[in-house]
């Protein structure tokens, strides 16, 4: 149990990490700190995905009920969201550091609203926080506590981990347009209903 539990939580760790840090971005105002926290998350994600892959395919080559062999199947769950996070999350993030980086020159400058709502797209840390919360099953499994052994405890556990995703998924949506709005340029009066009128 103990061995398992050693496996999942470096894993569980920056896999939430990545997520805490992805919905910071939005709310940094600063040009520098914001290519600094999109560097941070980089690499966490990458991090992130590395260790679930090793994890997962420490399982596959070993036989038996080794530790590993547990921890990737307790790893399942968060598998699908890994790979959304490593084909949508880590190219938008490195987008956005890069993004971040032409402003280099001028440090103190302000993040302008289509960096940060670029940071607030739901694909930047949706797919983070949802395989941080993937892990969470394994963990308390590997805790001693098994949710799948009791029917009663599955489907309200089941139900609670749906509304939160729903939920997250919503946040990030609501907060993306409206930075998304305040990025639109603003739309100019038409001069020719302001001239007189010809007939």
């Amino acid at each position: 149990m103990e061995s398992q539990l050693t496996i999942l939580l470096p894993v569980a760790a920056v896999w939430l990490a990545a997520g805490v840090v992805a919905d910071g971005l939005p709310r940094l105002r600063n040009t520098r700190m914001l290519r600094r926290r999109t560097g941070w998350l980089l690499v966490l994600a990458i991090t992130g995905v590395a260790l679930t892959a090793a994890v997962l395919g420490g399982g596959l080559l070993s036989g038996g009920t080794a530790p590993v062999d547990r921890a990737a199947a307790g790893l399942t769950v968060a598998a699908g969201p890994a790979l959304v996070a490593t084909v949508c999350s880590v190219r938008r993030i490195r987008r956005l550091w890069a993004g971040a980086g032409a402003f280099a020159s001028a440090p103190a400058t302000p993040a302008p609203h289509g960096l940060r709502a670029a940071a607030a797209h739901p694909l930047v840390g949706l797919p983070l926080q949802v395989t941080a919360l993937a892990t969470v099953p394994a963990l308390i499994a590997a805790a001693g506590t098994d949710l799948g052994a009791d029917p009663g405890v599955t489907g309200p556990a089941i139900t609670v981990g749906a509304l939160a995703v729903i939920a997250i998924g919503v946040r990030h949506a609501l907060r993306h347009n409206r930075f998304a709005e305040r990025a639109q340029p603003a739309v100019a009066g038409s001069t020719r209903a302001a001239g007189a009128l010809h007939v």
